[in-house]
């Protein structure tokens, strides 16, 4: 993992596995993605709603380390399958808490995929150190991808997904 993080912005980078069609599935679909976003004792998701177009609004829910709800959303600003995702990010658990952008880049090559996963906006220090977990989000992706690309799937949660009205 290679983490950066500039001013306003916080950019980590992985490899993995799996090619990316299959990385873009596990970000987008909302039974999947809340198969992996989160782990015990840190946070987790437990519910996802998407209307996955360019104007289309996503939701997560979960209950965080102390136990307490969280709730994150934005709307869907580019998507390019299976190689860019690019969606706004606005949590409830900042005080400060702003909008901000998160872009995620696939690049595959011979069926291994760089994942580079862009957080701009991130204008208070509060707010760039509430968002210091994106390389643990992106290590659980992986764990994820390989599981089902190794064939070796474990029994995953049920998901809670409805998709979002306009």
């Amino acid at each position: 993992m290679h983490p950066t993080s500039t001013g306003e912005t916080i950019v980590q980078e992985i490899t993995i596995k799996a090619p990316a069609e299959r990385i873009f599935d596990a970000l987008t679909n909302p039974d999947e993605r809340v198969k992996w976003w989160g782990a015990e004792g840190r946070f987790q998701t437990t519910d996802m709603e998407s209307d996955l177009r360019p104007g289309g609004k996503w939701m997560m829910r979960g209950i965080g380390m102390n136990g307490k709800p969280f709730r994150v959303g934005g709307e869907y600003r580019n998507i390019e399958r299976p190689r860019l995702l690019v969606f706004t990010w606005l949590p409830d658990w900042q005080e400060d808490r702003t909008e901000s952008l998160v872009r995620v880049d696939l690049e595959e090559k011979d069926g291994i995929t760089t994942v580079r996963l862009t957080h701009s906006g991130l204008t208070s220090e509060s707010s760039r150190a509430s968002h210091r977990g994106w390389p643990q989000v992106l290590t659980w992706l992986q764990a994820y991808v390989s599981r089902w690309a190794d064939g070796t799937a474990a029994k995953l949660r049920p998901s809670n997904r409805r998709a979002l009205s306009d």
